[in-house]
């Protein structure tokens, strides 16, 4: 299913929730959000239902997410997303869905952070909290959470699309990030619980600092580089070491590298599809575009000498 393909409507999601889920079919039903995979209508004041409308991976999330997430947000400091009921494929709507609690707050992409040490002492509290070893049955993160070489692949073709849009300024600065970071020793620890998305239009920001975290889609184990790569994509410049002070344990410098590759990866993935959504194409987001360039140009003045 492709986003033109699959129209969901208030209707609709009126009709699968009174099909399925009767007790809550009183409550009314408008839209909240349309994301990456996913749609978001909300379901009176503090229900939501999330319903896939792109890519076909969206249907195990989100079955992934009802799984696993009831289990791990209790112990997490922030609001997130609680699933409540698991809505199954029919005759109205051919794939699962699901029910969740509501988190109150808007994207970091559309109000960023301003108030940088509460911010990054949040965050940091929230991380420190999930990164706990996963059991031996967790999900693995399709290229998430693993080592940086399985993505050096996409990192080389993204990198080379932004030259040739005119979107990276010092693209040797770019490689000398990157080269330091999959040249730096890997995750030795155990595999560790990590949201793995954690880019700007997925935490939510009231008053100038964190309020929640949303879409637990990509949840897997794995290194915990991957999720601190979050403090160069959300953060103001002069909050990203109180956001390490205040993780615990402190991470080593290996694992920062690691995190460096990791946040840099996704900056040209925001850049590019904040070009997209510039561009008026299916897919792109503008408000992706600004915060990944300011994430790139912190992440740049990392670099080390003869870190290239």
């Amino acid at each position: 299913m492709t986003h033109a393909e699959l129209e969901i409507t208030a209707e609709l999601v009126h009709d699968l929730v009174r099909d399925q889920h009767p007790d809550l079919a009183g409550r009314p039903v408008r839209l909240g959000a349309r994301g990456w995979d996913n749609q978001l209508w909300r379901l009176g004041d503090d229900l939501a239902v999330r319903l896939p409308w792109a890519t076909g991976s969206a249907d195990a999330l989100l079955r992934k997410e009802h799984a696993w997430v009831p289990a791990l947000a209790p112990r997490l400091p922030l609001p997130v997303p609680v699933p409540q009921r698991l809505g199954e494929p029919s005759a109205r709507f051919p794939r699962p869905w699901i029910i969740t609690t509501w988190v109150p707050g808007t994207p970091a992409d559309l109000t960023p952070v301003t108030r940088g040490q509460d911010a990054a002492e949040a965050l940091a509290g929230f991380l420190t909290a999930l990164h706990r070893p996963a059991p031996g049955d967790a999900p693995t993160g399709r290229d998430r959470g693993g080592p940086l070489e399985d993505r050096a692949e996409g990192f080389a073709g993204g990198l080379a699309f932004a030259r040739e849009r005119g979107l990276i300024d010092d693209p040797d600065a770019v490689r000398a990030v990157w080269h330091d970071a999959v040249t730096a020793p890997p995750w030795a620890g155990p595999p560790l619980w990590l949201h793995a998305d954690l880019h700007p239009a997925n935490v939510l920001t009231t008053d100038g600092t964190v309020c929640g975290v949303i879409d637990f889609g990509d949840l897997c184990a794995g290194d915990p580089a991957y999720d601190l790569a979050a403090a160069w994509l959300l953060l103001p410049d002069d909050s990203v070491e109180g956001f390490h002070a205040a993780y615990d344990p402190a991470p080593d410098e290996a694992t920062l590298r690691r995190a460096r590759g990791c946040a840099l990866t996704r900056a040209l993935s925001g850049i590019l599809i904040g070009d997209a959504g510039d561009r008026g194409l299916p897919g792109g987001k503008p408000t992706w575009g600004p915060p990944a360039h300011a994430a790139l140009r912190r992440l740049t003045a990392t670099v080390r000498p003869g870190s290239g």
